[in-house]
């Protein structure tokens, strides 16, 4: 790992992963400002963060499959450019509209660049070898992730919520330049052929699981402005069936299926993705809330707002390896039991945060109980749901749970401004917004509750020849 070849690479795919990491976190910082700014309504935030985890969601199994059959350092590069290319059109947005659409940009091509970033480390590194560098981009990446509010902070206060965009670009000028000179071209040569021709890639799974997100998400975001009208409900059904319809074709081509439905023959393996919406929901819907919270009633800068969550993924930092190693001694039961409801104190905590209220002793102990109770649980989980599939499927199952962690944060924040009576400019009105916030946080909260109840009813300890397998290095979560 000393070699420039092999600095060159982990560089490449640090920084680009801390692009597409950077911007599921620091846009929640900048709603206030791009909200006043561009005149958007509560549908119009929503939008701006789910358009991103949207993309994310739908298309990050087909961006891995993608770099498989035509070479992971050509797609890696092409989903640099992509995201680079989207954040500046975000950066230049005009109105709420232009906003949106190029966060979907923005999204896909984060679902090309993020399963690039991993698999060229992957194919990069020998076996020896791949540990430590997994392991190196897992913290740092992790600290860039802890970074990001902050930094983002300090550039909407001293600049514009804008450079946070635009700041991607500078970021991707040198992952460009090193994946060029240090990075090997590598493709899975079985994955363009199954054992009598070409495999298809399963673009109607694809296009079907983000029709189905889709609809489902625009159906929760209009109905507070549209209530039961004819758009909202012809949305709502065509995102239900649009899910049937990806159940039924993955079925149909078995092993060859973005999502082999034979995965969910594993009862754990089921019950850990259930798991992993609800509680990821509950981590969507919170950060939604508490920056646009912070800033518009309590009155806070950009910057401290982006402060209030940085104690929260320093602990992930510090204590996911060791949530990690209780949990293969004792089993993921205990730990995905207890985190989600001490995560559920947190939040329950931090709905008595009033304006005027103290960092240290009103929201800080809130935040580092809801940060302590994810730190039992990522690590675990992570471990758990490799552990309940065939090693065949580690990478698939991987990333299907990654795309169930996106779509979970994805559903909370379509539903929950519904759910709590938040719509057109109410979040610029102090009593509207602190009544949703309050709202928001027990629904958060219950979530995580029915996570714990999940877990200690239906969750087991895996089979002792699965435990043994190597754990990964544990990321901070929505990565």
């Amino acid at each position: 790992m000393g070699t420039p070849a092999a600095r060159g690479t982990l560089l490449a795919a640090i920084l680009a992963s801390g692009m597409v990491f950077l911007d599921s976190t620091v846009v929640n910082v900048a709603l206030p400002r791009l909200g006043a700014e561009l005149g958007a309504t509560v549908a119009g935030l929503q939008w701006t963060v789910n358009g991103y985890l949207l993309m994310l969601a739908a298309f990050v199994l087909l961006g891995g499959a993608l770099g498989d059959r035509f070479g992971r350092r050509r797609v890696f590069l092409i989903g640099v450019a992509w995201f680079a290319v989207a954040s500046a059109l975000c950066g230049l947005a005009q109105d709420t509209g232009w906003l949106v659409a190029a966060r979907f940009l923005q999204g896909a091509g984060g679902a090309l660049l993020t399963p690039g970033s991993l698999s060229v480390i992957q194919s990069s590194f020998h076996p020896d070898d791949r540990g430590r560098a997994i392991g190196a981009w897992s913290g740092l990446a992790g600290v860039s992730t802890a970074l990001g509010p902050l930094v983002g902070g300090w550039l909407i206060d001293a600049l514009s919520w804008r450079w946070i965009f635009f700041i991607n670009l500078p970021l991707a000028v040198p992952v460009v330049l090193a994946a060029l000179r240090w990075v090997p071209e590598s493709r899975d040569e079985d994955a363009s052929r199954t054992g009598t021709g070409r495999r298809r890639f399963d673009v109607a799974g694809a296009l079907l699981g983000a029709l189905g997100l889709a609809g489902v998400t625009y159906a929760l975001i209009d109905a507070p402005a549209r209530g039961g009208s004819l758009p909202v409900l012809v949305s709502a059904l065509v995102g239900v069936l649009a899910a049937v319809a990806f159940v039924l074709v993955e079925r149909r081509r078995g092993d060859t299926a973005m999502l082999p439905v034979g995965l969910f023959g594993s009862r754990l393996f089921s019950v850990l993705n259930v798991f992993t919406v609800v509680v990821y929901a509950a981590l969507g819907g919170f950060t939604f809330f508490l920056a646009v919270y912070l800033q518009n009633v309590v009155g806070w800068s950009a910057l401290l707002t982006g402060l209030a969550t940085v104690p929260m993924t320093v602990l992930l930092l510090v204590g996911s390896s060791r949530a990690g190693a209780l949990s293969a001694r004792i089993g993921p039961r205990l730990p995905l039991t207890v985190g989600p409801v001490v995560a559920a104190i947190g939040l329950l905590l931090l709905r008595g945060v009033r304006p005027g209220a103290s960092y240290w002793t009103d929201v800080l102990p809130g935040v580092a109980l809801f940060g302590l109770g994810l730190t039992l649980v990522v690590a675990p989980l992570t471990a758990s749901v490799l552990a309940a599939v065939a090693d065949r499927f580690a990478g698939v199952a991987s990333g299907f749970n990654n795309a169930a962690s996106r779509a979970g944060g994805l559903l909370a924040v379509a539903a929950l401004p519904l759910l709590v009576g938040l719509s057109g400019t109410g979040y610029e009105q102090k009593a509207a917004l602190t009544d949703a916030f309050r709202g928001a946080l027990a629904w958060c909260a219950g979530l995580l509750l029915v996570g714990a109840a999940l877990a200690g009813l239906l969750i087991h300890r895996p089979p002792r020849a699965q435990r043994c397998r190597s754990l990964p290095a544990a990321t901070p979560p929505n990565q």
